[in-house]
């Protein structure tokens, strides 16, 4: 395919359904690449080996059980040597210490991304039942990685590389060698699998990624392969409109320890339906002055209307404690609301609803008691099949109250105080953090992939990625500077021209208002990096 546009080429067999062999370790490393992006894990970040992962099949780096490993050297290990032991910790440590788990998130990525005619079993691609992708899949893959993460994209061209404990060969130095403007990306052979390829090369301003699956031998992959790219590179037009894959979409669900962000498998729910408020009758005209009603009429009347909303407010068991009696005079009737509570949205995506809050709001001076929640939010592991536990039934209201419904099902009670309390920090994550991180690890923001020339305390600042020309940067940079004026502050823009682009960069700032201004830009799904000296 013409890696530019996404546009097919040439295909032949391209949604057979074969063994992905080791270019399975290409989704091991998108996943782990988004789990640095996203904030969960740092490339110093140890990882536990265990048991199962030393025990893995060549190739290995030669991992053993209750080690601990830097993940930036699994991530070279597994790149370059194509080692089983280092993916398969990978997969561990971002799966929550399963590699079941990890398989799960995997394939529902793949979903994700487009690879509708892929599924994983595990992290290293050893054969196994049910574990397969076609060649047009990993086309699909190579492309991402090239598009979505440029800044470890270099990884797969390198010959070699140190991983900890071990100097690494790669398994496609030959090709990367032989083929003019070759750069990568992934090699993989089993013997059911056979000798299989994902490459990317570079002519001119033309980009061609190519997947061959099933060669019979490593000369006859590359062969095929150096003839797929050179049709590509001879029918690719030299000019074409770039068109970048749009981002990866998450759903997110929230736990009582964890927030968990997993790639959403599911197809888009439709939206729900507008809101509809019913209200009581219009009143009645006011009664002309002649007719005034006697002060005594009025006192009797509340205290009718304040012992009939008590007796039905017990009836429906809305609270667990008595409602307290209004005080005579009181005027103001309760309003009782049902509204939907927003899941968070990160990177645009449109995700399945989480149960709505009740809430019941009292006039009166002293605010009633707040009920005990009759159930918590909860998010499942399983992201190829995500749930959600539904909250308890809804209370009745008091009558001559305002309605406020949703069509949303099984809405959960919840009294409110007069004062709402302060709102929850979510920390969002891609999957469970492993247990050899420190305590302070969880809080990064993101990892810092590149530099600014600033000197003294503020020698930090916050890049919001690399963008096509200048004028769209600049943009971006007024766009967010209006929209976060109080944590980016005094902040100065600046566009640095590089290599990849035009990059988008806030400077001048300190690392506490750094790490605090891209927290606040992730929460508006804003992709950003805390840069420094």
């Amino acid at each position: 395919m013409d890696a530019r546009s996404g546009k097919e080429i040439y295909a032949q067999n391209a949604d057979t359904r074969l063994h992905p062999a080791s270019l399975t370790k290409m989704m091991t490393l998108y996943l782990a690449f988004t789990a640095i992006e996203r904030g969960q894990v740092r490339l110093d970040t140890k990882f536990l080996v265990s048991q199962h992962a030393a025990g893995q099949q060549p190739s290995r780096l030669g991992l053993k059980a209750g080690q601990r490993i830097e993940l930036r050297y699994l991530i070279r290990a597994a790149a370059v040597k194509s080692a089983n032991d280092a993916a398969t910790t990978i997969g561990e440590g971002l799966g929550g210490g399963s590699e079941a788990v990890f398989a799960r998130q995997m394939t529902a990525m793949a979903r994700n991304l487009g690879m509708n005619n892929s599924n994983f079993r595990n992290a290293n691609g050893l054969t196994a039942e049910g574990h397969y992708s076609t060649a047009r899949d990993m086309s699909t893959l190579g492309r991402r990685l090239f598009y979505d993460f440029p800044q470890y994209y270099s990884i797969f061209s390198r010959r070699s590389a140190d991983a900890g404990i071990a100097n690494v060969t790669s398994t496609n130095r030959r090709f990367l060698d032989e083929y003019e403007g070759a750069d990568g990306i992934k090699t993989g052979y089993t013997r059911a699998a056979g000798f299989n390829l994902t490459a990317s090369a570079k002519r001119g301003n033309k980009r061609i990624i190519a997947t061959v699956l099933g060669g019979q031998s490593t000369a006859h992959r590359t062969q095929v392969m150096k003839q797929l790219l050179d049709t590509g590179f001879g029918k690719a037009p030299t000019r074409v409109k770039e068109v970048k894959p749009e981002p990866p979409q998450y759903m997110v669900q929230r736990d009582i320890k964890r927030t968990i962000q997993v790639a959403r498998a599911e197809p888009t729910q439709a939206a729900p339906e507008p809101f509809k408020i019913s209200t009581s009758a219009r009143p009645a005209a006011r009664a002309s002055a002649a007719s005034v009603v006697s002060p005594g009429a009025i006192v009797a009347a509340v205290r009718g209307a304040n012992t009939e909303a008590q007796s039905n407010a017990a009836a429906a068991a809305l609270d667990a404690s008595a409602r307290p009696q209004r005080r005579p005079g009181s005027t103001s009737s309760a309003v009782i609301a049902t509204k939907s509570s927003p899941v968070e949205d990160v990177d645009l995506a449109e995700t399945a609803p989480v149960p709505a809050n009740t809430g019941t709001l009292s006039s009166s001076a002293r605010p009633a008691r707040k009920a005990k929640r009759g159930g918590d939010e909860v998010s499942s592991l399983d992201i190829g099949n995500p749930s959600l536990i539904p909250a308890s039934a809804a209370g009745a209201a008091a009558p001559g109250a305002i309605f406020v419904q949703t069509n949303q099902p099984q809405p959960e009670t919840l009294q409110l105080a007069a004062h709402s309390p302060a709102r929850r920090e979510d920390t969002i994550i891609l999957a469970s953090m492993s247990p050899e991180m420190e305590a302070g690890d969880a809080m990064e923001a993101t990892e810092v992939v590149s530099r600014i020339s600033s000197g003294g305390g503020k020698a930090y600042g916050v890049s919001l990625g690399m963008y096509r020309s200048q004028s769209e940067a600049e943009q971006l940079l007024l766009r967010t500077s209006l929209q976060e004026n109080a944590a980016l502050g005094t902040a100065l823009r600046r566009v640095g021209n590089t290599k990849r682009g035009f990059e988008a960069t806030f400077t001048g700032m300190n690392k506490a208002s750094a790490r605090l201004a891209c927290d606040r830009l992730l929460a508006r799904q804003q992709a950003c990096t805390v840069v420094g000296p």
